[in-house]
């Protein structure tokens, strides 16, 4: 039995998940926060998983400087065998504690280089890892010098955010503009911590996405599967649904699998869990980012569902030092799917119809419905969802188009109409 650190956390799913994996690995583990309240508002579950911690630490985990004497310390009399989170904003700082600590985990400059979309870009296209045109500026004057260079369309986004925040298409220069000031506004992000006034821009690539879900350890990358995800489209570009795995011919999945392990590798990652997202063009795989740690948005759960591998477990063993076990197992699903309903006006929910069936349909193993009197905002990221629905199927390549089937049933009515 390990005893891993876990240096805050998201407080979605993978709060729950990441917890559950460290116990069904036979491990426990210890809470490091800056804020607990944080975790305890409003529509979080109760009691909060992480709160079943065997020690709830408090320090400011946005100072790294000063965090790292403090975990030496705390290292010394509860004996640490591995550094984790799930919030990408602490992975670089989780990486630098595992470094001070002589942990196993991925490299703090890896880690640093993955989490900086501009860095991932010029590591990437150092070692011909296909992607799109690409540049970064910081005022005004350099981002339209920029766009002139590359050419319209564009896709703008910071370099520094996740979830799919204020990224968005642009076709012209005063659509650039107000997508750039929408990311100046920003500057700082929820955690806390002051945020880069960097601009990427890239050309924009067409062509359906697709995420490779990876485990590196000690030197050695493993594809556990391509995973099917649906975006909503231009402007912005939020996920509407996944699913596990992705009904593609052998050639495009090699494809696809093969510019994520380059990815991951040019970027020098090990001893983590990966989620890397690449799309399929016209000229062949294009990578988009690579988010050095599981995926989020339910996809674990996906490919727990079909192949039996548990990815939050996979990573906690990754971190502590162990060698994951990574042969699929026989399940009763030949697919996996998840699809999101996407708020697309603002409103209070008054009544929730087409889900009547839902609890006593054995396609469905989960789904989250939104309750009567919550307030509805449109989505402009992957952090707003009025719910979703998760099926099974024996099929393979079915179970999305039953999720989709299912969300396109669903009826959210707000006061003023539905969403």
């Amino acid at each position: 039995m390990g005893h891993l650190l876990m240096v805050e956390s998201w407080v979605g799913s993978m709060s729950t998940l990441l917890p559950q994996g460290i116990k069904d690995g036979g491990h426990r583990f210890s809470f490091l926060t800056r804020d607990l309240g944080h975790y305890l508002r409003p529509g979080t579950p109760s009691p909060h998983p992480l709160l079943a911690a065997d020690n709830v630490f408090t320090a400011e985990t946005n100072d790294e400087a000063a965090l790292l004497p403090y975990v030496r310390k705390l290292h010394e009399l509860f004996g640490f065998d591995g550094v984790l989170t799930s919030c990408d904003y602490y992975l670089p700082t989780v990486a630098a504690i595992a470094t001070d600590l002589g942990l196993p985990g991925p490299g703090r400059d890896a880690v640093v280089a993955a989490c900086d979309k501009y860095r991932t870009r010029e590591i990437c296209r150092a070692v011909g890892v296909p992607g799109p045109d690409f540049a970064v500026a910081e005022t005004m004057d350099e981002i339209l010098g920029a766009a002139a260079r590359l050419g319209y369309p564009l896709v703008v986004k910071p370099i520094d955010l996740c979830g799919g925040m204020f990224v968005c298409r642009v076709d012209d220069d005063a659509e650039l503009r107000a997508a750039v000031e929408r990311i100046a506004g920003f500057p700082v992000n929820a955690r806390g911590q002051r945020r880069s006034p960097q601009v990427l821009v890239e050309r924009c690539v067409q062509g359906p996405e697709f995420s490779v879900e990876t485990v590196t350890v000690a030197g050695r990358t493993t594809v556990v599967g391509v995973t099917d995800k649906q975006l909503t489209g231009a402007p912005a570009f939020i996920e509407s649904g996944h699913m596990f795995p992705a009904d593609l011919s052998d050639t495009d999945r090699r494809a696809v699998a093969e510019t994520a392990v380059a990815a991951v590798e040019a970027l020098g990652l090990d001893a983590t869990v990966a989620h890397t997202e690449v799309k399929l063009t016209v000229d062949g795989p294009c990578l988009i980012e690579v988010n050095p740690r599981p995926a989020g948005n339910r996809i674990t759960e996906l490919v727990r569902r079909v192949t039996g591998i548990d990815l939050t477990r996979v990573h906690v063993e990754a971190v502590s030092g162990g060698t994951p076990e990574l042969t699929p197992r026989q399940t009763d699903a030949g697919s996996a799917a998840v699809a999101f309903a996407v708020p697309d006006r603002a409103g209070v929910v008054t009544r929730v119809a087409g889900a009547a069936g839902w609890a006593d349909d054995p396609r469905i193993v989960e789904h989250k419905l939104p309750e009567p009197g919550a307030e509805v905002h449109p989505a402009t990221d992957n952090n707003t969802y009025l719910g979703h629905v998760l099926v099974t199927s024996e099929n393979c390549g079915e179970a999305g188009k039953l999720a989709n089937s299912l969300i396109a049933e669903l009826r959210v009515e707000l006061d003023g109409g539905v969403a």
